[in-house]
C-alpha cells in the first residue's frame, strides 16, 4: 500500500500525504466532487481531475502489483524463478515490462519452435548456443529418428528454437522497442482499388512521419484509413543495425558453423517474430494514446459546453429550421416553461415568407420575446437570413443567436422527451430544447447522451465504455460545480449530484410530487433512500432558493453552518447585509489564516465561507461567455482578408479550433495561426463557448471556406 502511494505521488508530482488522504477518503465512500469541494484541508485542495488521476493510477498500480505476484508464482511453479529474475519483475513500472519478462515461461501456442521442441531438438539448440565447434553436423546426427529424418531438418528445428529464444528475450525486446520508438517512422501508402472517392485520406496516400512526433489525430486518421482498406501502414527503421547488435550478443566467441547457424536463426527470429510483434505493440500504444487524447479533447469540450453561462431572465423563442416540413417555433419563459408552439414556412418549396414574418412578429409581441435561438442544422443560415430580414423590416428590438443542435433530435425522440411533452411531435420538442439550451445549457444538455453531442475528434473510433466513463465524470463534475435547484431539478440532473443515484433522484422527485416543495436541506433526511452518507455527500450541492435558512441557498455545507454563523458574528455581519458592498469590503480585509485559528477551523473552509458571504448566489458559470448575440447575417462575399470579426468557438481539436463567425459553415483557425509563439495545444488558447475577436486569414470562394487567425497579420 505505502509503496503504491509513494509511486503515485512521485509519478503525479503530488505530496504523499495528499495522495494518501485522497485514497483514504475514497475508501470511506466519499465521492470525487465531495472530496474536491469539502475536504480541501486533507488533500491540499486537489481538484476533481487530480483526484480522478490518483484513483485511476491507484487501480493501475494495484493491477500491476497483482500481476507481478501472479507472474512470480507462475514462474516459481515451473521451478525456474531465480532471485535475479524476481528482482527484475518487482522493479517493473509497466505491465508491458512484466509481460516481457514472463514471455519465455508462458505456455506457448503451436509454433515452429514448439514443434521442434516436441521432436526433442531443444538440447541441440542449447548445444549450438554454447559451443564454439564446427562439429554441428556430427552433433545433429544424434537427433535423427522417426520424427526428424535428416540432418538439415534437425538443424532447421534447432534454428527455430533459437529464433524463439531471441524473440522471448526481454532485453532484446526492450532494446528493439526503444530503437523503433526513437528512430522509427510510420509510413502510409494508398492501396490499389481503394474506395476513397472523396479523397478523405489523400494526405496519407504517400506519407511518413517520426513515431516520436506524430500527432494523435493523425494516428487516428491513419488507423481509420487502414481499417477502411484505403491505406497500407508500416513502421520503417534501420532493422539491420539491431540485427547486427543481436547477432553479436548471441555469437560472442563463436566461429565456424555455429556462428553462421546462430546468425541465421537470430535474423529469422527478429524478422519473423520480434519486429512484427513490436510493431503491433507500438501501433497499439500509439492508438491507445490517440484514443486517450480524443477522450480528453471530447471531455474538455463537453465540460465547457455544459458550463456555458446561461442567459437569465429572458423569454426565448426556439427556432428549429427546416425546408419542406417548415420551421418549428417554441416560446419558453425565463424558467424554460413552454408558452407556445407554432410552425412557419418561410423557405421553398412552400415559400410562405410574408405569412411567416407576420406570425413571427406576432409571437414576439404577444410573449415579449427577448432572444431568438436558431438551431444550426439544415436551413440554419437561410433561417438566420429570414430572421435578420424580419428584424430589420419590422424594426424589432431583439437579438438572435445560433445554437448547436447536436443531440437535440436524440433528446426529442427519447422516452424522457415523450414523458415531458407527450402531445408534441419530435420536431416541436427539438425547438423547445434549442430554446432551453441558452436559458440553462447544463439542465438541458444533461438530458442527452454525451456521445451525441458533437464536440471532439474521432470520438466514434474510441472504446465506448471508456468514453462513457470519462464523459459521466465530466458531467458529474460540471453539475456539482454549478449546484442544483433541489425543487426544480429533473431526475436526469439530480442523478449526477454527488451521493445521489437514479434511485435516490427518483425518490426526491416522488417526494416533491407528494409533499410539495422541500423547505430546507434538513428535510432531505426525511426522503426515503436518503441515508446519512447520501445526505453528507449531496447536501452542499443542492440549493433551496426559498429556504428560511439562507445558507441553504449557497455552496456552504451544513456541517459548516455553525462556523459560518461564528464568522458572521466575529465580523459583525447580519443576514440582511449578505452580498452587499459593505460586506465585500469587510471580507477583503480579513486574514483567513488568522480567523481559522481563532475559530478552530481550517483555512480552506474559511475562504469558501467568506466567498459565500460575499457572493452567496454566485453562479460558477458566470466566469464564462454567454452566447454571442447577433442582429444581422453575414455572407462570405462581405468578407475580405484582414477583417476583424467576433466569433464563438464551437469545437477544439488537436490541430486547431472551429469558430462560428456567422457563415454557413464554421471557419477553422489552425494551431499555427493562434499565436506568434509556438503553443503546445489549441486548448492553451481557446475553449468551447469562448467569444473571440478573429481575423480573416484566407478566403476560398469556390469551396466556401474561410481560414482565421487570432492575431492580425501586419504584412
Amino acid at each position: 500500500m505505502y509503496e503504491i502511494i509513494d509511486a503515485i505521488a512521485q509519478q503525479l508530482g503530488k505530496p504523499v500525504d495528499h495522495v494518501k488522504a485522497v485514497l483514504q477518503l475514497l475508501e470511506e465512500g466519499n465521492t470525487v466532487p465531495f472530496i474536491a469541494r469539502y475536504r480541501k484541508q486533507q488533500t491540499g485542495a486537489l481538484d476533481e481531475d487530480a483526484i480522478r488521476l490518483i484513483q485511476e493510477e491507484y487501480t493501475y498500480q494495484e493491477n500491476l502489483k497483482a500481476r507481478k505476484e501472479d507472474v512470480i508464482r507462475l514462474i516459481e511453479t515451473k521451478g525456474k524463478l531465480s532471485e535475479e529474475l524476481k528482482k527484475e519483475i518487482l522493479a517493473c513500472t509497466k505491465l508491458s515490462q512484466v509481460e516481457d519478462l514472463y514471455r519465455p515461461y508462458q505456455e506457448k501456442r503451436k509454433t515452429r519452435a514448439t514443434d521442434a521442441v516436441a521432436k526433442g531438438l531443444e538440447p541441440l539448440a542449447k548445444w549450438i548456443l554454447k559451443q564454439k565447434s564446427d562439429q554441428v553436423i556430427e552433433e545433429a546426427k544424434k537427433y535423427i529418428n522417426e520424427q526428424v529424418t535428416t540432418i538439415e531438418e534437425a538443424i532447421s528445428g534447432a534454428k527455430d528454437i533459437i529464433a524463439e529464444y531471441c524473440s522471448d528475450n526481454a532485453k532484446v525486446r526492450s532494446r528493439i522497442r526503444n530503437s523503433m520508438e526513437k528512430y522509427g517512422k510510420i509510413q502510409t501508402k494508398v492501396k490499389k482499388n481503394h474506395k476513397d472517392d472523396e479523397k478523405i485520406y489523400q494526405m496519407y496516400y504517400e506519407y511518413q512521419e517520426r513515431l516520436k512526433t506524430i500527432a494523435p489525430h493523425r494516428v487516428m486518421a491513419i488507423d481509420r484509413g487502414e481499417k477502411e482498406k484505403v491505406l497500407q501502414v508500416t513502421i520503417d527503421y534501420n532493422k539491420e543495425y539491431d540485427i547486427q547488435w543481436c547477432q553479436q550478443r548471441y555469437t560472442r566467441d563463436k566461429t565456424g558453423q555455429t556462428l553462421d547457424i546462430i546468425k541465421e536463426a537470430i535474423e529469422d527470429g527478429l524478422k519473423r517474430l520480434v519486429f512484427p510483434s513490436i510493431e503491433r505493440e507500438i501501433r497499439k500504444e500509439l492508438s491507445e494514446k490517440a484514443h486517450e487524447q480524443a477522450i480528453s479533447i471530447f471531455s474538455m469540450n463537453l465540460e465547457r459546453l455544459l458550463l456555458q453561462a446561461p442567459i437569465k431572465e429572458k423569454v426565448v423563442l426556439g427556432f428549429d429550421p427546416a425546408f419542406r416540413t417548415g420551421c418549428k417555433l417554441a416560446v419558453v419563459d425565463q424558467s424554460g416553461k413552454l408558452l407556445k408552439i407554432d410552425v412557419i414556412y418561410p423557405h421553398p418549396p412552400i415559400n410562405k415568407k410574408e405569412e411567416a414574418m407576420h406570425k413571427l412578429v406576432d409571437l414576439i409581441a404577444t410573449y415579449h420575446v427577448n432572444i431568438i435561438a436558431i438551431g444550426n442544422g439544415t436551413a440554419s443560415r437561410e433561417s438566420e437570413s429570414f430572421v435578420a430580414e424580419c428584424m430589420k423590416k419590422y424594426n424589432l428590438d431583439i437579438a438572435y443567436t445560433i445554437v448547436s443542435e447536436a443531440g437535440a433530435s436524440v433528446y426529442s425522440a427519447s422516452p424522457l422527451a415523450k414523458e415531458e411533452f407527450p402531445d408534441l411531435q419530435v420536431e416541436q420538442r427539438s425547438a423547445i430544447s434549442i430554446a432551453r439550451r441558452i436559458i440553462d445549457p447544463l439542465a438541458e444538455l444533461i438530458k442527452i447522451d454525451p456521445q451525441s453531442i458533437g464536440v471532439g475528434q474521432y470520438q466514434h473510433d474510441v472504446a465506448s465504455t471508456k468514453l462513457k466513463e470519462r464523459l459521466a465524470f465530466v458531467v458529474s463534475k460540471a453539475v456539482n460545480r454549478v449546484g442544483v435547484n433541489l425543487n426544480t431539478a429533473s431526475i436526469e440532473l439530480l442523478k449526477y449530484v454527488s451521493g445521489l443515484t437514479s434511485a435516490t433522484a427518483k425518490s426526491i422527485v416522488q417526494y416533491r410530487e407528494e409533499f410539495g416543495k422541500i423547505a430546507n436541506r434538513e428535510e432531505l433526511k426525511k426522503i426515503p433512500k436518503i441515508g446519512n452518507k447520501s445526505f453528507q455527500q449531496a447536501a452542499g450541492f443542492l440549493r433551496i432558493d426559498d429556504s428560511e435558512e439562507w445558507l441553504d441557498k449557497t455552496a456552504v455545507h451544513p456541517e459548516s453552518y455553525a462556523v459560518t454563523k461564528q464568522v458572521m458574528q466575529a465580523l459583525e455581519i447580519t443576514e440582511t447585509m449578505i452580498g452587499s458592498t459593505e460586506v465585500k469590503e469587510k471580507i477583503s480585509s480579513v486574514d483567513p489564516v488568522e480567523l481559522a485559528e481563532q475559530l478552530a477551523s481550517d483555512t480552506y473552509t474559511l475562504k469558501d465561507i467568506l466567498d459565500a458571504i460575499a457572493q452567496p448566489l454566485r453562479d460558477f458559470r458566470d466566469q464564462y461567455d454567454a452566447p454571442l448575440l447577433r442582429s444581422d447575417v453575414l455572407e462570405i462575399s462581405d468578407l475580405k482578408i484582414g477583417d476583424c470579426l467576433e466569433g464563438v468557438v464551437r469545437n477544439v481539436v488537436d490541430f486547431g479550433a472551429f469558430i462560428d463567425i456567422g457563415l454557413h459553415e464554421d471557419a477553422l483557425v489552425h494551431i499555427s495561426k493562434m499565436s506568434k509563439q509556438r503553443i503546445a495545444h489549441p486548448s492553451d488558447m481557446v475553449s468551447v463557448g469562448d467569444i473571440l475577436s478573429v481575423y480573416i486569414y484566407d478566403i476560398d470562394l469556390e469551396r466556401h471556406k474561410v481560414q482565421l487567425a487570432l492575431y492580425k497579420n501586419e504584412s
